[in-house]
């Protein structure tokens, strides 16, 4: 046993003694150490795709607006034309009544790690088609997980001769590890596929990428009167550079690029995905940053504070034909505002979403159209138009209206076909009021129409040049839009 005990201590010295060597021992890192980092490769595509792995190429499937999506094949690596070297990217892009796909259109995507991009400014390539075409779609960031930085460049037009493009990147220090190496979508010219080809398709360090003028909201300060408890989405998100052509150009950016900001974020807080909340009555300013340049454009919000909805309807389900309300299933509508230039100013639709609840906003007012035609009401057994419309302006003047027009499209059941009818129902000032909801009962009788099998439009006029009212109500709020016995 003392035996045992003797090696246990003498183990014990020599195992802290070595601690404490190797503690002497140890040096602080130089400042020139690096840790691994994701590789700084900027080809994509030179003769062959470059790092990118076996399986990078994702075509765009159906979806709601598209049911038959891009077509599968039409990515190919092409060894008889190229710009430089002996090979090319090469897009067929299909005819529009391909049933195997009706564009082109896809993206790149590293099978693996991603690449850190932070010391190029712009994405390059060399591309030509088989005619004169334009690309709809062009650029890098999207990896279908978070397409966190994506950038787009729109309606890249090419010619029948090589030509050199130039994406600029928005902020390359966000681009630590990205996958995203391309996206495209090309169209058929005319319901006629065509070819076209991409080469030197690369990532570099040109040093003329200059004068960044970022913009949100395409630009423009934007004031918006609401409610606590509603909500926007930043848009129009841009990044523009001059480059060493002459020559602007323009890209649109995904919200990760900005620093989004609230000069009051107790009244509006605005999150890294440009999602604003209205949180409490007051005024507030958005603005955002990309890198340290200030982006042109702003949003003004005056929030009035809690937001009173429109009266529930309570009419039976089985009694109504709902055109827009939450309480009801909707009929099919082909859009709540049907852009008639050059006479209509009107913005909006159904573009607020209070605590849950739809509404329609309607900016700038002076007509707007509600068709619903694909296909058209049946009214014949219904008996009031109801709709519940709320005015933002607290004082109401003695000429202002507000006409409420309907249209039935006739037996033949489509617009213009010679036995359309139409009528209209004037709310004068007498009846209107600012500030809350005024609930409208219209007998349809009283739009004098000569069928209501097959009604097709509603439409909303305040505006005096299409009457003898010279109307000054310019912002609306609609909701519950529904026919009714």
């Amino acid at each position: 046993m003392s035996n045992l005990k003797s090696i246990n201590i003498k183990f014990l010295t020599l195992f802290c003694l070595c601690i404490i060597l190797s503690t002497g021992c140890e040096r602080e890192l130089s400042d020139e150490a690096e840790f691994a980092t994701f590789p700084k490769v900027g080809a994509i595509f030179t003769d062959t795709p470059v790092g990118l792995g076996s399986n990078f190429y994702f075509p765009f499937g159906p979806g709601p607006d598209n049911p038959v999506g891009s077509k599968l094949d039409a990515f190919s690596v092409d060894g008889s034309v190229s710009y430089e070297g002996s090979a090319s990217m090469r897009f067929d892009v299909p005819n529009a009544t391909d049933p195997n796909g009706n564009y082109a259109g896809a993206i790149f995507r590293i099978d693996g790690s991603g690449r850190n991009l932070t010391e190029f400014d712009a994405m390059t390539f060399w591309a030509k088609a088989s005619q004169a075409a334009t690309i709809s779609e062009f650029g890098f960031g999207v990896d279908f997980e978070e397409n966190k930085y994506q950038v787009i460049s729109q309606n890249l037009e090419l010619t029948t001769n090589w030509i050199k493009y130039t994406i600029p990147i928005p902020d390359p220090s966000k681009l630590v590890e990205e996958r995203g190496m391309m996206t495209y979508s090309a169209a058929p010219i005319n319901g006629l596929g065509y070819t076209f080809w991409i080469d030197e398709l690369k990532f570099e360090k040109l040093g003329t990428v200059a004068q960044p003028r970022p913009a949100i909201f395409d630009g423009e300060d934007r004031i918006e009167e609401t409610f606590i408890g509603n909500s926007y989405t930043i848009s129009g998100l841009t990044q523009t550079f001059n480059l060493e052509s002459g020559l602007n150009q323009t890209v649109s950016a995904s919200p990760a690029y900005y620093t989004f900001r609230s000069s009051n974020p107790e009244v509006a807080s605005v999150n890294q995905y440009g999602f604003i909340s209205v949180i409490s009555a007051g005024s507030t300013e958005i603005t955002a940053l990309l890198g340290n340049v200030k982006a042109k454009g702003s949003m003004k919000i005056e929030s009035v504070g809690e937001f009173v909805s429109a009266p529930t309807p309570t009419e039976a389900a089985n009694d109504v034909i709902s055109i827009f309300s939450d309480a009801y299933t909707n009929v099919p509508v082909d859009f709540y505002n049907g852009y008639y230039e050059p006479f209509q100013i009107t913005e909006g639709q159904d573009d607020l979403v209070i605590n849950g609840d739809n509404i329609i906003k309607y900016t700038k007012l002076n007509f707007v159209g509600i068709e619903f035609k694909n296909p058209t009401i049946d009214a014949s057994e219904m008996t009031h138009l109801h709709i519940d419309i709320q005015i933002e302006k607290s004082t109401i003047l003695a000429e202002d209206f507000i006409r409420i027009e309907v249209a039935d499209f006739g037996p033949g059941g489509t617009f213009g076909g010679g036995d359309d009818s139409s009528g209209s129902v004037t709310i004068t000032s007498a009846d209107l009021v600012g500030g809350s909801w005024i609930s409208l009962d219209i007998q349809l009788s009283n739009f004098s129409l000569t069928s209501l099998n097959n009604l097709g439009q509603l439409v909303f006029v305040t505006d005096g040049s299409a009457t003898d009212f010279p109307g000054t109500i310019t912002d609306l709020l609609v909701d519950n839009i529904y026919l009714y016995k």
